[in-house]
């Protein structure tokens, strides 16, 4: 794509610029190419651009910030099309939202290769400061948004807030906690710490026994027309994109964002052949999440990066499904083989090196999965087998979730020895994937804990719609926490809280003393106007590794 920047203020902007044959073929009939694109109807002579995704922004850095939209040229131009003209689009950034005092502008133009997304990664801007953008196109003007930069980095910041979000199932209900974090107006940037979309099928993944509302495409997304197309749909929900337009987002992916338990090499919810090479899927899953996402790609197209916010935090934020080895079955010892790896090699060097040559006060891990070791303990068999159906366990297996980090001991054992070794405190693990709330210490030695050090602490959010415990076996909400969660705890000390049922999102509010984890949950996730209502609190105090209950919410 190409770009030209007008910019009047010293801004320095740049333009980067399950399985069967027959849902394969679904997949290839869905696409909008060739002489489907050919009997469309022509275009009309009124027609004018529209931005029917909304407008985002995302990577705050001190003195810039990514911005993002999608321009529609003409009705027959959809996501994943591949058709459509050329379309020059504007964008604006000033520091009042009635665009009075305008500090950077410039223009690039979208076309059917970037499926007409456009990005502009702004700069010259002052740090620690909102400002307003937009984007402009054949005489239309997206709508208008609101960004922030980072704080310097060398500055003392007394606080920062953001909100965390994960695993977002559109089939399964509606984002109401999009829009309740939106409508705080406090936020100097949301996470997602990933699933942002999902891959599925209508009717493929739990939704509790119904759809709530029907994703496109209808069929799973195998193609880089489908990846788009999903992603199109997803933002065009407006709690979404209210979010988008209230802070900047910074995201990375899990699994769904591809498939199913991804890894280097492939996924369980893709069979080779009958849907494609991996390497074909994951690549066009990839270049559909760079086009649609505010994410700067990182090392090999990945998204494991680092951003800094003043003396108070740096957010090392990683990828955990491009470089790491396949799962393997629970209990038959390769959890602990020291050459497979969950982050590879280069990653871990990454993160030990990040870690160790930090002087900030708190250093934040955005983790897709649970890094805190997990037994399932002694649960019945009516609640084991749904929580080893959430889990992707044998339903009749053994407690461990090969998945996440206790699939990968050996690079959670050098993570966890390096913190201790090098006596780097007010290390925080954000993590989502496994669609439950909890406060975890992390403890080095997890079978003799607590008698053994913490060497960090986690902070997991519960799906924003993704089901959970209690929807895999259609219980009134917050019945099965009930049950589960003691046991949970008492199988595993060093977990303070979990809740098994419930939807939400959480809000982190960091200081120099404390980082606290404000959790919130939805009314009914199936409810387009669905409520949010605090429902606990937790946090570690500096230099402490260990996590506590606040009775308050910041």
């Amino acid at each position: 794509m190409t770009s030209r920047y007008r910019t009047p203020q010293s801004a320095n902007p740049l333009a980067p610029r399950r399985r069967t044959v027959v849902k394969a073929a679904a997949a290839a009939t869905a696409v909008l190419g060739g002489p489907l694109a050919a009997a469309l109807p022509a275009r009309a002579a009124d027609e004018a651009p529209a931005f029917l995704h909304g407008v985002a922004s995302g990577d705050p850095l001190p003195d810039g910030v990514l911005l993002w939209t999608r321009v529609t040229p003409t009705a027959a131009a959809v996501p994943g099309s591949g058709v459509g003209p050329d379309t020059e689009v504007s964008w604006t950034v000033a520091t009042d939202k009635a665009f009075m005092n305008v500090v950077a502008k410039g223009s690039t133009t979208a076309t059917a290769a970037s499926d007409h997304t456009v990005k502009a990664d702004i700069r010259g801007l002052a740090p620690a400061t909102d400002y307003w953008f937009r984007f402009s196109a054949g005489g239309t003007n997206s709508p208008v948004a609101r960004t922030r930069t980072a704080p310097a980095a060398d500055a003392a910041v007394p606080n920062l807030r953001f909100g965390v979000v994960s695993c977002a199932n559109w089939e399964a209900g509606y984002f109401a906690s999009y829009r309740h974090l939106a409508a705080r107006g406090d936020l100097d940037a949301w996470l997602h710490l990933g699933d942002y979309i999902y891959e599925y099928g209508t009717g493929e993944y739990g939704t509790r026994g119904t759809v709530v509302r029907q994703t496109e495409p209808a069929h799973e997304i195998l193609t880089l027309a489908d990846y788009r197309a999903r992603h199109g749909k997803y933002k065009t929900d407006a709690d979404l994109q209210a979010l988008h337009a209230a802070a900047p987002v910074v995201a990375i992916w899990d699994d769904h964002e591809m498939a199913n338990d991804g890894w280097a090499g492939g996924a369980e919810n893709h069979t080779e052949g009958a849907e494609g090479t991996w390497a074909a899927r994951q690549a066009a899953a990839k270049q559909a999440y760079f086009e649609w996402m505010p994410v700067r790609p990182a090392i090999a197209g990945t998204t494991y990066r680092r951003l800094r916010f003043g003396k108070l935090v740096d957010l090392s934020l990683l990828d955990l499904r491009s470089f790491r080895s396949q799962q393997v079955a629970v209990g038959n010892g390769e959890v602990d083989d020291p050459d497979r790896t969950l982050t590879g090699r280069a990653q871990l060097d990454w993160l030990k090196a990040g870690l160790k040559s930090s002087d900030t006060t708190w250093r934040l891990v955005g983790n897709s999965v649970m890094i805190s070791p997990f037994a399932i303990g002694s649960l019945s068999a009516d609640l084991l087998k749904p929580l080893a159906k959430l889990l992707g366990l044998p339903q009749e297996g053994l407690a461990l979730n090969t998945d996440q980090w206790d699939g990968y001991t050996d690079d959670r054992r050098e993570v966890l020895a390096h913190l201790r070794s090098n006596a780097i405190r007010n290390t925080v693990f954000l993590t989502g994937d496994i669609h439950m709330a909890w406060a975890n210490d992390v403890p080095v030695n997890a079978g003799t804990y607590p008698l053994s050090a913490s060497a960090a602490t986690e902070f997991v959010v519960t799906s924003v719609t993704s089901d959970n415990l209690d929807d895999l076996v259609k219980a009134p909400e917050g019945t099965i926490s009930a049950i589960a969660s003691p046991i949970i705890r008492a199988a595993n000390r060093h977990v303070h809280w979990v809740d098994t049922d419930r939807h939400g999102y959480g809000v982190l509010d960091i200081t120099a003393a404390r980082a606290q984890m404000d959790y919130y949950v939805l009314s009914d996730k199936t409810k387009q106007n669905a409520t949010a209502s605090w429902s606990r609190s937790y946090r570690t105090r500096t230099g402490t590794q260990k996590v506590e209950r606040a009775y308050d919410p910041v």
